[in-house]
């Protein structure tokens, strides 16, 4: 087989697992966007809720991504209480158990985003909202959230690009994911450096596309930045 036909058919065998990789990626991201957005808010309604918050983000970014991979994994089985859940058969899946992992950790990093973003509302907009009569759930959902968004897009667009590479690490519990794919590979061809190559340029593309698709929302929530590029 000639270099040529190698790299062509080590990139179709990769891209056989993009499909997982997008699905771990998109699910988990949205997920986490959710949680952390539940997490900021808490965090900004009460004291206890902020100690909790600050405590899960400790603990999520203080620890390495895999060692949460493995936890979950290899953890959880231990306790009877879990095996004998109705999410048992779930959490005993390498799929969900690489997405919870995920999820839990994008929510960590991304509740400190929001928070960041909530904290740059500006005071004389919310007072102005509370004394033309809103409620509070009319002040966040067309005021603070937003406002909130577009400061905390640019910083939450580098922690997507992270997680679409986090992904990688689901093939440490045999998901054959693009990475997991490009294991197989080098154990049958033991051609390391054309087959993470060709792995790295699958990632490269995507994260390339992601940060397009990012910038273009980033104009599109900034009047001021269409005019400047026109």
């Amino acid at each position: 087989m000639s270099e040529l036909d190698f790299l062509t058919d080590t990139m179709s065998r990769l891209l056989t697992g993009l499909p997982i990789t997008l699905q771990l990626a998109a699910l988990s991201v949205s997920g986490g966007l959710v949680l952390a957005v539940l997490m900021a808010v808490a965090r900004a309604a009460s004291r206890p809720a902020e100690w909790l918050v600050r405590g899960y983000v400790f603990v999520l970014r203080g620890t390495p991504l895999l060692l949460q991979i493995f936890m979950i994994y290899y953890g959880l089985g231990q306790f009877a209480a879990v095996r004998d859940s109705v999410l048992w058969p779930l959490l005993r899946q390498p799929w969900w158990c690489a997405l919870l992992a995920l999820t839990l950790n994008t929510a960590a990093y991304g509740s400190e985003i929001v928070r960041g973003g909530l904290n740059s509302v500006p005071a004389g907009a919310v007072e102005a909202a509370l004394v033309a009569g809103m409620s509070r759930f009319t002040l966040y959902r067309r005021i603070v959230l937003p406002i909130a968004l577009r400061q905390a897009l640019p910083a939450y667009g580098n922690e997507l690009v992270i997680m679409v590479k986090s992904t990688s690490l689901a093939s440490i519990v045999t998901l054959m994911e693009i990475t997991g794919i490009a294991y197989a590979i080098i154990s049958e061809t033991y051609r390391a450096l054309e087959v993470f190559l060709c792995a790295g340029a699958i990632y490269l593309i995507l994260n390339f596309l992601l940060t397009r698709a990012i910038a273009a929302l980033e104009r599109h929530l900034n009047p001021h930045l269409r005019r400047a590029a026109a």
